[in-house]
């Protein structure tokens, strides 16, 4: 039940990190602030599917 998925900034576009989860314990879409190296501040990173 756990998948991969790729943490994409909100301002800019990155895909900063690659992280997993649960989706029978989450099955919302994922949230978090993490530094983005590209606008140089912490941001809201939502959930994105890896392209397997």
């Amino acid at each position: 039940m756990r998948i991969n998925l790729l943490l994409k900034c909100t301002e800019c576009g990155e895909e900063n990190y690659l992280s997993e989860k649960n989706k029978r314990n989450t099955p919302d879409r994922l949230e978090q602030k993490k530094y983005c190296p590209r606008c140089k501040k912490a941001t809201l990173h939502r959930e994105e599917k890896t392209k397997r």
